[in-house]
């Protein structure tokens, strides 16, 4: 398996990809055969903020002062 970075580009009312010449010839693709792409989009930190549900009701001040209580 091959992994990598491409840009998309307008193809009239598609959205189209370029395959390198280096991907190509390694993978031995010919024109018109039928390939396999597993089409993934990078996370990105903002995405995921806020996705999990938080496991307690205490503000972060207020866990931080209990975790300073001890020292």
């Amino acid at each position: 398996m091959v992994k990598m970075e491409v840009k998309t580009r307008k193809w009239g009312s598609s959205i189209g990809i370029v395959i390198p010449k280096e991907v190509v010839d390694e993978i031995g693709i010919k024109p018109d055969e039928t390939i396999r792409i597993d089409v993934r989009k990078p996370v990105k930190a903002k995405d995921v903020f806020g996705m999990f549900p938080r496991l307690s009701k205490k503000s972060a001040q207020e866990l931080k002062y209990e975790m300073r209580k001890g020292w």
